[in-house]
């Protein structure tokens, strides 16, 4: 007899086994995801539910642990598959059903393209979003780029770099940021958006939280609208994504920049993060955003201290869990910084490794200022999952 010990972290392991011994593709991935062990917290759930939990466990040997309203389940995916099968739930547990299919669904085919205005871009590798900034007082390049010619070069150097999607902010979002008048941001944003439309340099996104803002980003030639409220600055904004068919990053943050560091304050990071993502993705639906044009984005730096962005990154599978592409944003973040000591103008290697690791955990969309350090950094990760 041999035995050999396969690597618990990753389906790919024992994917690889069986098609080692002769496995096709597809029924070898299905089997590997069947096997990996997950971990599903189930919350507001009543006595009787509970209840039905433990009892299930017992005979599906399954792992629960169980307080006032809610359960942890820990079993492999295989073993909670029935529960999300109406035909074959134990009594009592009919509400789990709905959820855990999709959960379930979207964790062993997770969305492979991000339909955006005129077009879709593909997820099967990792996708560099690049930032162009055009304001005087970005965090980390402030007024470098804030007049037209250097804002086209500077999105010429980023795609050449292998960015395919180019973000433009006409607003600083750093902490305690001024706010930006609308005429003022579509002043700042819109011709750039219209030369790099006018040059193939695209598709292009729209970093606002304001309607009038994307409206008039969407006019010049915009194909996606990202907004770092989350929806919750305009409740316009929505409704004018959708009407386009734009894509749109719905990001999440607390506040305001000037308040949002004052609301750092949760239990459970991830999970709080996740439940609040959805339900900014639900006003998106709510608005016309159809859910293949949503893309989430946890929000690094975004009423979040360094210890809760690093809490954030390595339990980034359950922003995944939504069911949505992820993006994020690191670049250049000041809880890069609290880990390596480095400035904001030295924090591009750190940027490069934190994608990395996001890539390793779920996220397939990354927005950077330095784009070459992040492409090589994710080919090198990517390499690791590219049999598949």
């Amino acid at each position: 007899m041999k035995l050999t010990a396969l690597a618990a972290h990753t389906p790919e392991a024992v994917r690889a086994a069986l098609a080692a011994r002769g496995w096709d593709a597809q029924p070898a991935w299905f089997a590997a995801c069947g096997v990996q062990s997950l971990v599903v917290l189930l919350e507001d759930i009543a006595e009787s539910e509970r209840e039905a939990l433990v009892r299930w466990s017992a005979k599906a040997g399954a792992d629960v642990l169980t307080g006032d309203g809610w359960a942890l389940v820990s079993a492999a995916a295989s073993r909670l598959a029935p529960l999300a099968r109406p035909d074959r739930l134990p009594p009592g547990l009919e509400a789990v059903a709905p959820e855990l299919g999709r959960f379930l669904a979207s964790y062993a085919d997770p969305p492979r393209r991000w339909e955006i205005a005129a077009g879709a871009l593909v997820l099967d590798h990792p996708v560099l979003i690049g930032v162009v900034n055009v304001t005087p007082d970005s965090f980390s390049d402030g007024g470098r780029f804030a007049t037209l010619d250097r804002a086209v070069a500077q999105a010429e150097r980023l795609v050449a770099d292998g960015c395919e999607l180019l973000d433009v902010g006409g607003e600083s979002t750093r902490p305690g940021a001024a706010a930006v008048s609308e005429a003022d941001e579509i002043a700042r944003v819109a011709p750039v958006i219209e030369q790099l439309a006018r040059r193939g340099l695209g598709p292009v996104s729209v970093d606002t939280r304001k309607a009038a803002v994307a409206r008039a980003a969407l006019a010049a030639g915009a194909a996606v609208v990202n907004d770092v409220s989350g929806l919750s600055f305009d409740a316009a904004l929505a409704r004018v994504a959708g009407d386009a068919g734009a894509g749109m990053i719905v990001m999440h943050m607390r506040g305001t920049p000037d308040t949002m560091d004052s609301l750092a304050v949760y239990r459970h990071v991830a999970a709080e993060v996740a439940a609040e993502l959805g339900t900014a993705v639900a006003r998106a639906e709510a608005g016309g955003v159809a859910r293949d044009r949503i893309v989430v984005d946890p929000g690094f730096g975004f009423a979040k201290t360094p210890e809760q962005n690093f809490r954030l990154l390595d339990e980034l599978a359950t922003i995944a869990g939504l069911g949505y592409p992820v993006a994020v944003g690191p670049s250049r973040k000041r809880f890069l910084g609290a880990a390596t000591g480095r400035p904001v103008d030295d924090r591009d290697r750190a940027t490069a490794v934190a994608c990395a690791l996001a890539w390793e955990r779920g996220a397939r969309l990354f927005r950077v200022h330095d784009a070459a350090l992040a492409r090589e950094a994710l080919r090198l990760a990517d390499a690791t999952m590219s049999a598949r």
